[in-house]
């Protein structure tokens, strides 16, 4: 089948070729975007994705084209390069601490410096539910909210949308890596991400925070866990496009960008309330959890502890479980996986609740979910407003 002009792109940064290059241009406010079409023809450019929710074109160019000579263009604000990078990092699955039961967690909470009140569940449900989605207390919302009729985009590597834990809940998608193609899952990480957000509710497998929720794949990356930054701002703009609610992003870089900054504000402009995981470097917090406008998590493990791969910094708004999560993964199979990446889609889960429970627009729904977090006894700069109590959120309202 026949591949898009970015897909071919990304192939030519990987083989060193140089025939091309590609940019993202944020076009002057007061200049429509038809004239950029005839500026950027004048340098032999070709506009292959055009932004309009933040005013942007992506623009293939002859690779002696200088950025010097596009800022000559009259409609040219800011040129950058469209950079293929890896935006996810999977770290080691803790294979020497086993993995926490649902008995465990709720005892710990029990006796813990928080004050959850404890759902009263049969064995059943008890074995479906993993360790990090009894840590937030999901369990305590359902009877008010369970996510349903709430849009959830899971912006990453695609989903298994044949999953048994994640078919029910699977309402369409968009791939942005190849547009003709449907957003399936080549790499695995979408998959568990999506699971712990929305699995089903069915005594089976796992169930995910919001298990009503409504999932969307919006496929960014690639198979090998990288994409360009046009990919990942073309599913925010497809997001904002079709009305989602919450998006999860579980993804970073250590470099930031104009035009993913200007993405992720138009988005919470527009209402979308997007989630970040903060990065597995141990350092300061990754792109896109470091900007104001997204909701950005740390890692915690069952024993309240920041993981030590976590990103840390002024800019975490909450921390919950990342170590070692039990969750849905590629061809109806289950998998445990650590990292920041496996946290975020815990709170896009508790984001979806409160939106559920009627907070409507980011402000609210960080508001709505800071009323209800509770410290574990960790540094602002690790926990943020601390750990999520879901129970709380209907109370909250």
């Amino acid at each position: 089948m026949k591949k898009t002009i970015t897909t071919l792109v990304a192939v030519l940064f990987l083989a060193g070729a140089s025939e091309a290059s590609q940019k993202i241009i944020i076009l002057k406010s007061d200049k429509p975007m038809s004239d950029s079409r005839i500026e950027m023809s004048q340098l032999g450019g070709k506009i292959v994705k055009e932004f309009p929710f933040i005013h942007s074109v992506v623009v293939l160019f002859p690779d002696y084209v200088k950025d010097s000579e596009i800022y000559t263009l009259p409609s040219v604000r800011t040129v950058e390069e469209d950079k293929y990078i890896k935006w996810i990092e999977q770290t080691e699955t803790f294979k020497s601490n086993p993995l926490p039961t649902v008995e465990t967690v709720l005892e710990k909470m029990e006796n813990g410096d928080y004050s959850f009140e404890l759902p009263k569940m049969t064995e059943e449900e008890g074995k479906e539910i993993p360790w990090g989605v009894a840590k937030v207390n999901a369990y305590g919302a359902w009877p008010s909210t369970q996510g349903e009729g709430v849009k959830v985009a899971i912006i990453d590597t695609g989903m298994d949308y044949t999953h048994p834990d994640l078919k029910d809940n699977y309402a369409g998608g968009y791939n942005a890596v190849d547009p003709a193609l449907d957003p399936k899952d080549d790499q695995g990480h979408g998959t568990h991400v999506s699971g712990t957000v929305a699995a089903v509710r069915d005594l089976q497998g796992v169930v995910g925070v919001a298990p009503k929720a409504a999932l969307y794949a919006v496929k960014v990356l690639d198979a090998n866990g990288s994409g360009q930054y046009s990919w990942i701002i073309d599913g925010i703009q497809w997001a904002v496009n079709n009305k989602m609610d919450v998006a999860n992003m579980s993804l970073g870089g250590r470099q930031g960008s104009d035009a993913l900054k200007a993405a992720v504000d138009a988005a919470a402009e527009a209402g979308l309330t997007i989630v970040c995981a903060a990065g597995n470097d141990s350092g300061p917090v990754n792109y896109p959890a470091k900007y104001d406008s997204v909701i950005a998590v740390s890692a915690s493990d069952s024993s309240n502890k920041i993981a030590y791969f976590s990103s840390r910094g002024a800019e975490i708004d909450f921390i919950v479980p990342g170590v070692s999560v039990p969750s849905t993964y590629m061809g109806g199979g289950y998998k445990s996986m650590s990292g920041t990446s496996m946290a975020c889609p815990h709170m896009a889960g508790l984001a979806a609740l409160a939106v559920g429970a009627g907070a409507k627009g980011p402000e609210a729904v960080k508001a709505l979910l800071t009323k209800s977090a509770v410290s574990i006894g960790l540094k602002p700069t690790e926990q943020g407003a601390g750990l999520v109590d879901a129970a709380k959120i209907p109370q909250g309202k």
